[in-house]
């Protein structure tokens, strides 16, 4: 870590994370302990994660549906 408190990832890792300059990054740090996880890698695991509770339905049909009821009601 510089003085400045910057930190270098290097490359081996940036490339086994498939990280890019200019990517956003999360810090998540938890006893003691620091993660970094990729803006991208995070919503891939939430969507995936919602996937699971969404029974293979498309949420997206079933968000347009809803509004279209919604607006009908209005």
């Amino acid at each position: 870590m510089s003085e400045n408190g910057r930190i270098t990832i290097p490359a081996l890792c940036r490339q086994e994370l498939h990280l890019e300059p200019g990517d956003d990054l999360i810090i998540h740090i938890a006893d003691e302990e620091m993660r970094i996880f990729s803006l991208e890698h995070s919503l891939h695991k939430a969507q995936k994660l919602v996937q699971k509770y969404a029974k293979n339905k498309s949420l997206v049909k079933q968000l347009k549906l809803m509004r279209h009821e919604d607006s009908r009601n209005d």
